[in-house]
């Protein structure tokens, strides 16, 4: 035990030479992950030996000139490392600031964090690259989501700082999929189980419309610098409908953001009841808006903008739309979106079609306009539309 035990300890320390080597060519964040294992296992190592041979020293291990069998070995690499777990855990926080001050940030440390963390040397455990790509994805509907959110405010009041932003999110957005896409394509080529094979669909799937979505914002940022350029004042009704309609759009953009990210199918079944009720509300406004037009009430020029938000509105939900709707087909190992929305809107009193029925009465009484006491009447769809 007096030779092992030291050299226990000093094994635990060499692995850490694996860590180290990994972290080469990545970013900051990664190397201070590799110097945080390392300076756990150098401390627990230095504690442990201090602690163990001072009491030794006093008291005498009765097993310490004991031959040391493959039990033992695993009772003290055991030991050690759970003593080196509670002796460390209160201390993250100076871990953490020790990491950094050994890895310090430079001058290239803001354009560094904007790359992607995705890394193929995952692909040896196929679930972590997964987790990985999941976590990055997320980022990139919050993105996408808070880039539309921005270009709605800057359509309320126009702001030069939210443009330049919105922009730059559209472009790191762009900048998402395009890696995101190349990383999953690999990774799919990869020895998968189902589960991650349908996993990496649902990613490949989602990162397309949410991209899109970006594409959206910079749309209604367009409107937005038409509307500010021209000085385009709306009618006090066509803003109150518009108010309606945007609060809608921003509900099923939140509700599809926190499903995906939360894995949340019950969320997930709640965005297609929303995405007709934003359908029924962008034909009551075209329809308002002729009745308006005819009256003389309302310009031309206005209804040329009017068309360009409501349509890249009606997208972006259709968007969200095909992103929960995957969602809970590929939890369902089915991959029929056309049959599954048809059954849902059309179905002869299944549990799933009435509980649509249900919530889409409850959301057309949530978005109302402020003149009407019902909500907008929906045409009629075919049942193959």
């Amino acid at each position: 035990y007096s030779n092992a035990i030291p050299i226990i300890l000093g094994q635990n320390i060499g692995t850490c030479v694996t860590a180290l080597l990994s972290s080469v060519g990545t970013n900051k964040n990664a190397k201070r992950a590799a110097v945080v294992h390392l300076s756990f296992n150098i401390i627990g190592s230095l504690v442990f030996l201090i602690l163990f041979y001072t009491v030794n020293a006093f008291v005498g291990f009765p097993f310490f000139n004991d031959v040391i069998d493959k039990a033992g070995i695993a009772v003290v690499h055991t030991t050690f490392n759970v003593f080196s777990t509670l002796l460390l855990l209160p201390f993250t926080k100076q871990l953490e600031k020790l990491a950094c001050f050994i890895v310090r940030d430079g001058k290239e440390s803001g354009s560094e964090e904007k790359k992607l963390p995705l890394d193929e040397r995952l692909f040896e455990v196929p679930a972590f690259a997964i987790t990985r790509a999941k976590s990055v994805t997320d980022n990139m509907a919050l993105l996408a989501e808070n880039s539309l959110i921005s270009s709605l405010g800057v359509l309320g009041k126009y702001d030069e700082k939210a443009v330049a932003q919105i922009k730059t999110d559209e472009e790191q957005v762009d900048a998402y999929e395009d890696m995101l896409g190349t990383y999953l394509v690999k990774l799919s080529q990869e020895s998968l189980s189902k589960e991650d094979s349908h996993s990496i669909s649902l990613l490949l799937h989602s990162i397309g419309d949410f991209e899109r979505i970006s594409d959206h914002s910079v749309n209604v940022l367009s409107s937005a610098e038409e509307i500010h350029a021209k000085s385009i004042e709306f009618s006090k009704d066509a803003q109150e409908e518009l108010q309606v309609l945007e609060g809608a759009v921003q509900d099923v953009l939140s509700r599809t953001t926190d499903a995906f990210r939360k894995g949340d199918l019950h969320l997930a079944g709640k965005v297609e009841p929303l995405e007709t009720v934003v359908d029924e509300l962008v034909r009551a406004i075209k329809a308002r808006h002729v009745a308006r037009l005819q009256t003389g009430s309302c310009s031309i020029e206005y209804g040329f903008v009017l068309e360009d938000l409501l349509t890249n509105y009606e997208r972006v939900c259709d968007h969200c739309s095909n992103v929960a709707v995957a969602q809970i087909e590929v939890a369902q190992d089915s991959f029929d979106t056309h049959a599954y929305l048809n059954d849902l809107r059309y179905g002869n009193e299944t549990k799933e079609s009435e509980q649509f029925q249900r919530r889409l009465d409850r959301y057309r009484e949530r978005y109302l306009f402020p003149d009407s006491d019902t909500a907008p009447a929906a045409a009629k769809e075919e049942p193959n539309k």
